[in-house]
């Protein structure tokens, strides 16, 4: 075993005994160093493998803070909630709504949604969080011609694709495409990670029963809080 791994092996160990609890901010880089007689480059390479398992988050201010293990993501296999997936996960869902209007859509959005460009439809812009850390930011577009009704829900406490079925067009497949990409300033400070940090961008465009777009959205998803799951098979 190296010295960086007995030293990530130790602290993990503090995490899931309690000396390092949830939320706690742990000892600087500087301290650990001091404390375990080591370099600060040893000690940077223990963090850094508990940071890619989940159990700490570097924070913008706060420095580096004990965490759950990232949340597993399945919504890349099948359609399903935010909400109803962060409970599969045993985590607390949250959404806070930005911005819900309705606005022209521009080229992009059209194109997705299979409209004529300055077509109207609802713009949502959620960030949702994961026990109370901000998980995801996402942006929505719907046709309002689809869904004349969208806009009597509450969208910080509905599901939107449950509002869409009780609307009379449900959801029942997606294509989505994934990215990833470094965050920049508006990004970090939403997401309460570092400029530069790793993030996954998921572009989707869902359709109903008859094949129509309906739904044309892109979320951002922090990258040390989530794993994606895909199944494949050979043909």
């Amino acid at each position: 075993m190296t010295l960086y791994d007995s030293i990530k092996e130790d602290l993990l160990g503090k995490i899931k005994d309690g000396t390092y609890p949830e939320g706690q901010t742990i000892p600087s880089e500087l301290e650990l160093a001091e404390i375990y007689g080591v370099s600060r480059p040893t000690i940077r390479q223990a963090l850094q493998i508990l940071v890619s398992d989940g159990y700490l988050e570097k924070r913008r201010r706060r420095g580096t803070v004990v965490t759950k293990p990232k949340v597993r993501q399945s919504f890349t296999m099948s359609i399903s909630s935010f909400e109803d997936a962060m409970r599969l996960a045993g985590r607390m869902p949250k959404t806070n709504v930005l911005v819900f209007k309705r606005e022209r859509a521009n080229e992009t959005v059209a194109e997705r949604l299979e409209l004529a460009k300055g077509a109207e439809v609802y713009k949502l812009v959620r960030l949702r969080y994961a026990d109370g850390i901000p998980n995801v930011f996402v942006e929505s577009y719907i046709p309002c011609s689809l869904y004349p009704g969208l806009g009597s829900y509450d969208f910080n406490t509905s599901s939107l694709y449950n509002a869409m079925e009780q609307c009379g067009r449900r959801v029942v497949r997606a294509h989505r495409k994934l990215e990833a990409i470094k965050a920049d300033g508006s990004t970090s400070a939403l997401l309460d990670v570092e400029a530069g940090d790793p993030l996954i961008l998921f572009y989707t465009v869902a359709r109903d029963e008859e094949d129509a777009a309906v739904e044309y959205s892109v979320a951002t998803y922090r990258g040390a809080s989530n794993s994606f799951e895909l199944d494949v098979s050979r043909v």
